[in-house]
C-alpha cells in the first residue's frame, strides 16, 4: 500500500501512525494523531526520529527500529512505556504498538512502518481502580482516617497526568469551619492558614463549595476574587488554580471539601472533575465511617464508665451494707450488756436522776453508772448513757457485779487456781 494511502487511512484514526525511511529512520509521514502525541511543535518529517524525538535513545526504541531494519522481521510490544518530551513537560505514556518492515518491488527493506495505539487512559483507568480498591479495603478494615485521607491524596498525585496537588478538609460537627485532615504535597504553612477556616460566600475554593454544596472551579486564583483573602498566601506556597468538590454525606450534611490545586492557571476536563467526583464519594464512606466508629467507641467509652461508676456503687452499698449489720450486731450487744447492767445496779444505791444530760441537764431517771479509764463515773439514764458509751472511747459500764477491777482484786489466787497442775518457778 502506498505511504500516501496510509496516510489517508490513518489520517482521522486515533491510532499513531508513521511511516520511516532509510536505516536513519527519517520521518517520511505521519498522521495528526502521531504528532499530537509527541507534541504538535514537533510536526515535522524528512527528519531522523531521534533528531524528532530525541528522549527515545534511552529508552530503547531506537533498537527495535534498527533490528527491524535490519531482519526484516516485525516487532510488536503491548502496554510499553514510554516517556515523551523532556524536562517539566516530559509525560508517561503506554501504547500497544507494531513495527512492520517496509520493502520495495526488490524485497528488500528500505524502512519502517510505526502503527501504534496509545494505552495511557487504560492503564491509569486500571491503576486507578487498583488504587480504588485498596483505599475500600483501608475503610473496610476501619484503618485510621488520617491514613485512608493520605493515601487517597497521594494516590491521586501519583495518578495525574499534570502536577496536582491534593487537599482533603474536614468539617465541624457544626458545619461552619473546615479543619486540616490531609495534604501531603502542600507546605506546612499554607496547611497551618487554612486550618480552620470559615463555610461561606466568596471564602477561597474550599469555603465557597462547603456553603454552596457544589463544586466550585477557579481556574486562575490571580484574578478571581472568591481568593481576595488568600491570594497572598496562595502566592507563596506556588498555588494557580484551586478546583474544590464538597464531600457530602448519605443525608446531605457536609463532612469536609476535597480540593486539587494546581501550580498554572488551569481549567478542568471532565475526566478531572470525574476523578474529584469519585474520590469524594470515597472520602465521604471513609469519613462516615470514621463518625460511626467515633460513636461507637465513645458509646463503649460511657457504657464502660457507667458500669464502672455501678459496681462502684454497688461495692459501697454492700460496704455500708456490712458495716450497718455490724452496727446493728454492736448495738445489740450494748443493748444486751446495759440491760442486764439496769438489772444487775436497780437495787444499788444512785442518784435519782441523770447526770449525763450535760449543761441542759436531764429529768430521766438514772439507771446506769458509766466510768471510763481516768476513774471518772456517773449514773445516768438509758439514752445518756448508751450516748456515752458510743462517743466517748474509753467509757464502759460500771457494774461490780459484772465483773471488772474488783472482781480482778478478789480472784482466786493462783496456787489454788492451778492445783493438781506441774509446779513452776
Amino acid at each position: 500500500m502506498a505511504g500516501e494511502d496510509l496516510r489517508v487511512l490513518f489520517g482521522q484514526s486515533i491510532a499513531v501512525f508513521a511511516s520511516l525511511t532509510g536505516p536513519e529512520h527519517v520521518v517520511e509521514t505521519a498522521n495528526p494523531a502521531f504528532f499530537a502525541t509527541i507534541g504538535e511543535h514537533r510536526a515535522r518529517t524528512g527528519v531522523p526520529l531521534v533528531d524528532l524525538m530525541p528522549e527515545l535513545a534511552g529508552q530503547g526504541f531506537t533498537a527495535l527500529l534498527d533490528e527491524v531494519y535490519r531482519t526484516g522481521e516485525p516487532c510488536t510490544g503491548r502496554d510499553v512505556r514510554v516517556v515523551l518530551g523532556t524536562g517539566p513537560h516530559a509525560r508517561e505514556a503506554f501504547f500497544d504498538f507494531t513495527y512492520e518492515p517496509r520493502r520495495d518491488g526488490g524485497d528488500e527493506v528500505v524502512g519502517v512502518r510505526v502503527i501504534g495505539v496509545e494505552t495511557t487512559q487504560v492503564k491509569h483507568a486500571q491503576h486507578l481502580m487498583a488504587e480504588h480498591r485498596a483505599l475500600l479495603e483501608q475503610i473496610a478494615r476501619q484503618a485510621p482516617l488520617t491514613e485512608v485521607l493520605d493515601g487517597m491524596a497521594r494516590c491521586i498525585e501519583d495518578l495525574a497526568p499534570q502536577e496536582v496537588l491534593v487537599s482533603v478538609l474536614l468539617a465541624d460537627p457544626d458545619g461552619l469551619h473546615l479543619r486540616h485532615g490531609a495534604a501531603p504535597s502542600l507546605p506546612d504553612f499554607y496547611n497551618e492558614a487554612i486550618d480552620g477556616i470559615a463555610t461561606g460566600e466568596g471564602v477561597g475554593s474550599c469555603g465557597t463549595a462547603a456553603h454552596r454544596r457544589e463544586s466550585v472551579v477557579v481556574t486562575d486564583i490571580a484574578t478571581d476574587p472568591f481568593w481576595d483573602d488568600f491570594r497572598d498566601l496562595a502566592d507563596r506556597a506556588g498555588l494557580a488554580a484551586c478546583w474544590s468538590t464538597p464531600i457530602l454525606a448519605r443525608d446531605g450534611s457536609l463532612l469536609g471539601t476535597f480540593a486539587m490545586y494546581h501550580r498554572a492557571p488551569r481549567a478542568p476536563q471532565d475526566s478531572d472533575l470525574a476523578l474529584a467526583r469519585v474520590f469524594a464519594g470515597t472520602a465521604a464512606l471513609a469519613i462516615e465511617r470514621h463518625h460511626t466508629e467515633q460513636a461507637r467507641r465513645d458509646a463503649e467509652t460511657r457504657a464502660e464508665a457507667a458500669h464502672a461508676e455501678l459496681t462502684k456503687a454497688m461495692r459501697a452499698e454492700q460496704e455500708l451494707r456490712a458495716e450497718a449489720e455490724q452496727r446493728a450486731e454492736a448495738a445489740a450487744e450494748l443493748a444486751d450488756r446495759m440491760h442486764a447492767a439496769e438489772a444487775a445496779q436497780a437495787a444499788v444505791p444512785h442518784p435519782r436522776q441523770c447526770a449525763l444530760g450535760g449543761a441542759d441537764g436531764c429529768a430521766a431517771p438514772a439507771e446506769l453508772k458509766v466510768a471510763d479509764a481516768w476513774g471518772d463515773a456517773a449514773w445516768g439514764c438509758h439514752a445518756h448513757a448508751e450516748e456515752a458509751l458510743l462517743n466517748v472511747r474509753s467509757a464502759f459500764i460500771a457494774n461490780e457485779e459484772l465483773g471488772g477491777l474488783a472482781a480482778y482484786l478478789n480472784r482466786r489466787p493462783v496456787r489454788a487456781r492451778h492445783a493438781g497442775g506441774p509446779r513452776t518457778g
